[in-house]
């Protein structure tokens, strides 16, 4: 069985699973649009109290079971292997229109590096997203397929270091800004009373288990490559305060820029692809500057990319015994045709569903609702089902079972009830840069999707629990 190199290989790779798009592009959105530092406060007790013991149940299951997550969801209990087929297919579908943005993120470093800067109108009018999101799928497909040692590992070893250090000089760059401190006002300093507003909560802790990669299977299926010599609790430590640490240095740069050319901080999601591009050419070093910024865009697209699919590369091959090349090849083809309708919605293809993108309306309903369900479905089969003192084996700290087995599900249900009951699954934050709202199709196509979802969940997990 394939192993990581060394635990220093784990937690790289690890970091490249947490540290994506939701650090670098979604994190400074959501503050902006929440606030400002007042998100701060419930988003660092979301990943400490909630998601780091849930980090650390993922990873040690697949390290004491060896298996990913459908092996794993087989070997507690013969009739919960479909539970894990649910969080995998859930994870592809996630990952078949990420890979859709990863391509507009490739699409404008290219332009940017060759002088010829585009707008995400113009961009999206043509047949470019479609060719640029091949190419991402081509990409992660390569990397998967060499395996966890000369694919993964190797991948991680390069890029989440070079992350690390982009992303640092942009922040010390952005320390001359004019904008600086306005910025680090905005970015840093709570406003308490809007700590009563749970929509503030709620985008928080949403936030947070997608930042994480929680309840997707990826870090089981990355701990089953671990050694057993490894310290668990103190890697998720290191890998939660890594992706903290991408997540706040993204927020002071881009803040820095947006305040320095008299921007909007409360713009959402188009940050990325509409305003800081204009923000760059009114800027000294501007073409550098927007090379630097996507490429550490595409970087921190990339490496969680990888992870999603070896969920499901992982979880083929051990259930057909096909070799890594063919299941990558099986899996990426597999994407590549889930992922067309939502390429085909941003491009001049136009392709909507009931009134909205069709790349919205999956993110809205498969990616909104697949991330909590998925958790519960973890948080259910291992902690529940599971013998109970095998569980504490695994944790090593008996302190962490009654943590993930009773208050992470009770926050995750209050979350998701949030979201079903205010619409968050369609507000602002969390909208791809589109250009106009979803209408009222796209608000029914979403709940029911998501309640779909869910009853179909806890059919399952109500109708096997005493198999």
């Amino acid at each position: 069985m394939e192993q990581w190199s060394s635990r220093f290989g784990f937690v790289l790779a690890a970091i490249g699973a947490a540290v994506g798009l939701g650090n670098v592009w979604r994190f400074p959105a959501v503050v902006g649009t929440n606030g400002g530092g007042a998100y701060l406060v419930p988003y660092l007790l979301a990943a400490f109290a909630f998601a780091l013991p849930l980090m650390v149940l993922e990873i040690s299951v697949g390290r004491s079971l060896r298996a990913d997550i459908i092996t794993a969801c087989r070997q507690v209990r013969r009739r919960f292997e479909v539970v894990g087929w649910i969080v995998g297919a859930s994870v592809l579908l996630v990952l078949s229109y990420y890979l859709v943005i990863t391509g507009w993120v490739l699409a404008f470093f290219v332009f940017e590096l060759i002088g010829r800067g585009i707008d995400f109108a113009s961009f999206t009018g043509t047949n470019q997203p479609i060719l640029f999101f091949l190419i991402s799928a081509v990409i992660v497909g390569l990397i998967v397929s060499l395996g966890v040692q000369n694919g993964i590992e190797r991948m991680a070893g390069i890029l989440i270091p070079l992350t690390f250090l982009i992303l640092l000089l942009l922040a010390v760059y952005s320390i001359t800004l004019e904008g600086f401190v306005d910025g680090i006002r905005f970015f840093l300093t709570p406003d308490t009373s809007a700590l009563g507003d749970p929509l503030i909560w709620g985008a928080a802790f949403g936030q947070v288990f997608f930042s994480f990669s929680v309840g997707m299977g990826v870090l089981l299926t990355y701990g089953s490559y671990l050694g057993d010599d490894a310290n668990v609790p103190r890697s998720a430590v290191v890998i939660a305060c890594a992706d903290l640490t991408v997540a706040f240095l993204s927020g002071i740069v881009i803040f820095a820029i947006v305040f320095t050319v008299g921007l909007e901080p409360g713009a959402g999601t188009e940050l990325a692809f509409t305003t800081l591009p204009t923000g760059f050419e009114a800027m000294p070093f501007g073409s550098l500057l927007a090379v630097s910024f996507f490429g550490v865009l595409f970087v921190a697209a990339i490496a969680p990319s990888v992870s999603m699919l070896e969920v499901g590369v992982a979880g083929t091959m051990r259930a057909t015994n096909w070799s890594r090349r063919k299941a990558s090849l099986v899996i990426t083809s597999l994407i590549v045709v889930a992922g067309l309708p939502s390429a085909a919605s941003y491009s001049a293809v136009e392709l909507h569903i009931l009134g909205a993108p069709f790349l919205d309306v999956l993110d809205a309903s498969v990616g909104t609702y697949a991330l909590p369900l998925g958790a519960l479905a973890i948080i259910f089969v291992f902690t529940w089902v599971q013998d109970q003192h095998v569980v504490e084996e695994q944790l090593g700290l008996r302190v962490l079972r009654p943590v993930v087995a009773y208050v992470v599900p009770a926050v995750l249900l209050i979350v998701l009830g949030l979201r079903i009951a205010t619409d968050l699954a369609i507000s602002e934050w969390q909208r791809v840069p589109n250009l106009d709202a979803p209408g009222e199709p796209g608000i029914v196509a979403t709940l029911v999707l998501g309640v779909g979802i869910a009853a179909v969940i806890g059919i399952v997990l109500q109708r096997w629990r005493h198999a």
